[in-house]
């Protein structure tokens, strides 16, 4: 399983939120780049970044902050926020970035969702923020009538092949993520399936690894020190 070290930027800086809260941040670094060298340097395999304020506003407010990630970083980079245009899309693809995540869009606009894939395939993901079961959007900031559930069986028909699965009430709570549901989104689709959202401990990543999903996103566990990266990498790719 692979691990996915997050890096949410706001306003160009390294910060987490709570529940999805932007008022309730924490910043961390006001140097995101030195964040990333940071997981590099742990040998994390994969990056994931978030334009929070981009989320919030739909248009890509930290591309530079997130370019600079991607040039002097030898990993591969996965990125969301604010993502609903396929300029955006071409232009972070042209910067080195290896997937681009779709979130609000995926609801709001299938048509561009539908010319992503239809142009990147794989280089396409597609974030699923659920509050309650249903999807939230604009940077969890509203909540839809679309059930999480008809959403998954939509995007595995539309050829999605990576999906990211937030729970919301679980992000930056430390409580660990909730199972029951993504057990239940695994065994629903054949898409690569990332848990995001209160993967807290060691016995956490080996659950969700036990359950044989694609990946888990790491976030608040790491920077407030509950969890070390080095020991969650060991569980995370032990072969039992």
């Amino acid at each position: 399983m692979i691990l996915f070290p997050a890096i949410d930027i706001k306003d160009g800086k390294c910060v987490r939120l709570t529940q999805g809260d932007y008022n309730k941040e924490k910043i961390y670094s006001d140097d995101p780049a030195e964040v990333a060298r940071k997981w590099e340097d742990l040998e994390a395999s994969y990056l994931h970044l978030v334009d929070l304020d981009g989320a919030k506003s739909g248009k890509s407010a930290n591309d530079s902050a997130i370019k600079t990630i991607a040039n002097k970083s030898s990993l591969p980079v996965q990125v969301g926020g604010g993502i609903r245009s396929m300029s955006v899309i071409e232009d972070y693809l042209t910067a080195g970035i290896a997937r681009v995540i779709i979130g609000t869009a995926a609801i709001s606009d299938k048509s561009f969702l539908r010319e992503a894939l239809k142009q990147y395939g794989g280089k396409i993901a597609v974030s699923i923020d659920a509050r309650g079961g249903y999807v939230a959007t604009d940077g969890w900031t509203e909540t839809s009538t679309t059930k999480a559930v008809n959403l998954i069986q939509e995007l595995e028909t539309l050829g999605v092949e990576t999906i990211i699965y937030t729970d919301i009430l679980k992000d930056g709570m430390l409580q660990g993520p909730n199972f029951a549901e993504l057990e239940a989104v695994n065994q629903s689709t054949t898409m690569n399936v990332i848990a995001s959202g209160g993967v807290t401990s060691l016995e956490n990543i080996q659950r969700l690894k036990q359950m044989g999903l694609y990946g888990a996103i790491i976030g608040k566990a790491l920077y407030d020190g509950t969890l070390d990266f080095t020991a969650a990498k060991e569980v995370a790719q032990d072969a039992r």
